[in-house]
C-alpha cells in the first residue's frame, strides 16, 4: 500500500508542477483558454485524445465489454474511431482558419457569433447555458471516475476519495490554464496507452493466449466475443445507436478548441496520424480488458455496480505494488484529462461570452481570468453535488452528455463551416431545438425504440437550421463575403 501511494504522490505532485510552471505564461486570456494558438503537433494530438478519452475509456468502457461482451462496446469504440477521424480530416483544418479569420474566436461560442454577426449575441448565451449544463455532468463522470478509484484502491470512503479528486484537479487547472491542461494531457494520454495496452498484453498472455482465453470466455455466451450477431435486447437500432458516438466529435468544445490551439495547419495532418494510432490501439486495448477480464478475474465475479473497476482489479492483480500504482495513475490521468478541459472550456465560455459579452463589456485580462477561475469552482461544485451517488455509472454520465454536445453544436459546427447559407436565425434555432430534444428525448419517448438521443438530437438541429436558414429572407451581405473571403484563405 505503501508503494502505491508513493506512485500517486509522485505523479500528483508533478501534474499540480506543470501548472505551476505554466502559471506565468499566461499574460491574457488568449494565453489561458488557447495558449497563445502555439501548440505543436504531437502535444495537440495527444492532449485531444486524453481528453476527449477521460475515465470512460480505462473504466466505462471495459465495464461494459466485461458485463454485455464485444456487442454494444465494440460498435461504440469502432463509431468512435470514425468520428475521430472524421473530425481531423473535415473539421480541424477549417475550423482553426475560419475562427482566426472571424476576429480570432477563441471559444465556441465567440466563433458562432463572430460568423453569424449576431449583435445581440443570443447564439453566444445559448451555447453557453448548453455548455454549463452538460460539461457540468461530463465532469461529474470524471470525478466519480477518481473516487471509485481512491475507494478500490485505498478503501477511502467515497466521499473523502471524490474530495481528494476534486482538489487535484482544481489544483493545476486554475494555475496554468490551457498550455497546462496540453502539457498534463501529454503526460496522461501517454500513460493511459502504456498501461492499457501493457496489461491487456499481459492479460492475454496469462490465459494461455487469443485462442485459449477465447475458449475461457465461451463459458460467458457462445456470442461474447462476437459483436456481429445481434441477439437479446441488442439488435440493430442498438447498433446504430452505437455507431451514433461518432456524430458527437463535432460538437464537442473541449476537442475543438485542440484544432483551434494549433501552431499552424500544417500540423493537422501529423497530429491527425499521431491521433488516430493513440485512439485505435487503446480502444483495442480497453475492449480486451473488459471482456477477458471475465476470465482473468476468476473466481471473483464483478457486479454491475462494480463493473467499472475492471481494469483497477486487473492491474491489482497483475503487477508488483509500485508500478501497479503507476499504472493506476493511468486511469486518474484519464479522469483528470478530462476534467481539467471541461473545466477550461465552461470557463472560457461563460467568462468570456457572458461576463464580458453581456455583465461587463469592458472588463480588463485580468478581471476575465478572475471570473474564468471562479467560473472552474461553481462548475465543479455543481459536478460535485451530480457526482454524490457511488453507484454513478460512469459510461451513463458521459454518454448523455456527449449526445448533447454532439447534437447542440455538430450540425452547427458543420454548418457554418462548410455552407455559406446558414444564417443567424437558422442557428440560433438548430442549436435550441438539437439542445432540447436531448434534454426531453428519453423522458417523453419512454425509449422508443432504444434509439440513443444524439441521433434525433443531431437530426432536429441539422434539420430545423438548414429549413430556418432557407426560410430565412435576411441573409447577411457581410456573413457571406466573409464566408466567401475564409474559403479562399490558404492554410
Amino acid at each position: 500500500m505503501v508503494s502505491v501511494l508513493a506512485a500517486f504522490v509522485c505523479y500528483l505532485s508533478v501534474m499540480v508542477m506543470i501548472g505551476w510552471r505554466y502559471m506565468k505564461k499566461n499574460s491574457s486570456s488568449g494565453d489561458f483558454f488557447l495558449g497563445g494558438r502555439k501548440v505543436g503537433p504531437w502535444m495537440t494530438a495527444l492532449s485531444a485524445e486524453a481528453s476527449d478519452m477521460s475515465g470512460w475509456l480505462l473504466m466505462g468502457l471495459p465495464g461494459v465489454a466485461y458485463l454485455g461482451g464485444m456487442k454494444e462496446a465494440f460498435w461504440t469504440a469502432v463509431g468512435l474511431i470514425i468520428g475521430t477521424y472524421l473530425n481531423w480530416l473535415l473539421v480541424a483544418k477549417r475550423l482553426r482558419k475560419y475562427t482566426i479569420h472571424t476576429n480570432d474566436a477563441i471559444t465556441i461560442p465567440e466563433f458562432f457569433t463572430n460568423r453569424f454577426k449576431d449583435s445581440k449575441r443570443l447564439i453566444s448565451a445559448v451555447s453557453v447555458v448548453f455548455i454549463l449544463i452538460f460539461f457540468t455532468i461530463y465532469t461529474a463522470s470524471g470525478f466519480v471516475a477518481c473516487a471509485k478509484l481512491f475507494n478500490s484502491v485505498f478503501n477511502i470512503p467515497y466521499l473523502p476519495a471524490l474530495l481528494l479528486g476534486i482538489a487535484v484537479i482544481l489544483a493545476y487547472t486554475l494555475l496554468g490554464g490551457y498550455l497546462a491542461v496540453c502539457a498534463t494531457d501529454f503526460v496522461q494520454g501517454t500513460l493511459m496507452f502504456v498501461s492499457l495496452v501493457v496489461t491487456a498484453i499481459i492479460m492475454v498472455v496469462s490465459l494461455g493466449g487469443p485462442a485459449e482465453a477465447a475458449v475461457k470466455l465461451s463459458e460467458f455466451g457462445t456470442n461474447f466475443l462476437n459483436p456481429f450477431v445481434a441477439g437479446g435486447s441488442f439488435g440493430t437500432m442498438s447498433i446504430v445507436s452505437a455507431l451514433a458516438w461518432g456524430l458527437g466529435y463535432f460538437g464537442m468544445p473541449h476537442i475543438l478548441v485542440r484544432f483551434m490551439g494549433l501552431r499552424s495547419n500544417a500540423d493537422v495532418k501529423v497530429s491527425r496520424r499521431i491521433a488516430m494510432i493513440w485512439v485505435v490501439i487503446a480502444f483495442a486495448a480497453a475492449l480486451l480488458v473488459g471482456a477477458f477480464g471475465r476470465a482473468y478475474l476468476l473466481p471473483a465475479e464483478l457486479s454491475a455496480g462494480a463493473a467499472d473497476t475492471v481494469f483497477i482489479e486487473a492491474i491489482k492483480k497483475t503487477y508488483p505494488a509500485f508500478i501497479g500504482g503507476l499504472f493506476l495513475c493511468g486511469i486518474l490521468a484519464a479522469a483528470m484529462s478530462t476534467a481539467d478541459s471541461q473545466l477550461l472550456v465552461a470557463s472560457s465560455a461563460f467568462s468570456r461570452d457572458i461576463f464580458k459579452g453581456f455583465i461587463k463589456k469592458d472588463a480588463g485580462e485580468k478581471t476575465t481570468l478572475l471570473v474564468s477561475r471562479i467560473t472552474v469552482v461553481a462548475v465543479a461544485a455543481v459536478a460535485f453535488c451530480i457526482s454524490l451517488n457511488p453507484n454513478s455509472s460512469i459510461f451513463g454520465l458521459v454518454s448523455y452528455a456527449w449526445a448533447g454536445f454532439g447534437a447542440t453544436f455538430g450540425p452547427l459546427v458543420l454548418l457554418s463551416l462548410f455552407w455559406r447559407g446558414t444564417t443567424r436565425n437558422g442557428a440560433l434555432a438548430g442549436l435550441i431545438s438539437g439542445g432540447i430534444t436531448v434534454l426531453l428525448w428519453k423522458p417523453l419517448s419512454g425509449g422508443i425504440f432504444d434509439l440513443y438521443e444524439i441521433v434525433p438530437g443531431f437530426l432536429v438541429c441539422l434539420t430545423v437550421a438548414v429549413v430556418v436558414s432557407l426560410l430565412d429572407k435576411n441573409k447577411n451581405s457581410e456573413i457571406l463575403a466573409e464566408f466567401d473571403a475564409y474559403k479562399k484563405l490558404e492554410d
